[in-house]
């Protein structure tokens, strides 16, 4: 990655949302992040996790599929991930974990080492805090740089977005701005380049 883009230019940031429903609410907040991003000087691209195949050893062993090469390759391009969770069953998707456990191998030259992270959700009455937990905990075993603040949990999600998906609560769309802007600055901090593996 170019340190001196990342220090000048806008912060490019791929977005991942853990469902696949048209009008999710969690594709919602990505699209929502998009329309914000150039506020804080950033660029939000979404990732289609849609063909992705179950993670299975023996296929990662004859070759990755292309749908997987193309995330793993949209992943390592990007400064930064933003990533939105619903909560099924006090998690986040399988779905979702399906897509990281692909783009985690091989470990040791995994995309997400070093890289800038930020996580949200929208849900019921939580506002996907316990799917946003379990989350963290594995991008912290794939040595994400998680931003720890400000949290996004949207509560009551239904409330606050359109028959589309669309994010129309104010509040909430201000809250999405804010932890763009932190991630923008945290990106820029940690000027992400390529790590090692230890």
């Amino acid at each position: 990655m170019n340190e001196q883009r990342m220090n000048t230019g806008p912060v490019r940031i791929l977005g991942l949302a853990g469902s696949l429903r048209r009008a999710s609410h969690n594709r919602g907040l990505i699209a929502a992040a998009a329309e914000l991003a150039p506020s804080v000087e950033a660029i939000v691209e979404s990732a289609d996790l849609r063909g992705i195949p179950f993670y299975d050893g023996d296929v990662e062993a004859a070759g990755f599929p292309p749908e997987v090469s193309r995330l793993k390759e949209a992943v390592r391009s990007a400064d930064a991930l933003l990533i939105a969770t619903p909560e099924y069953n006090h998690s986040y998707s399988g779905m979702l974990k399906n897509a990281l456990e692909w783009v985690s191998r091989p470990m040791k030259e995994t995309p997400f080492r070093g890289k800038p992270v930020a996580v949200l959700g929208a849900g019921g009455v939580h506002g996907t805090s316990r799917a946003q937990y379990h989350l963290r905990q594995v991008l912290h075993a794939v040595d994400a740089h998680t931003l720890n603040l400000p949290e996004v949990m949207v509560a009551r999600s239904w409330e606050k977005f359109d028959a589309e998906g669309r994010l129309t609560d104010e509040v909430t769309r201000e809250q999405v701005r804010a932890l763009l802007q932190a991630l923008v600055a945290w990106s820029r901090r940690l000027r992400v380049g390529p790590l090692e593996p230890t």
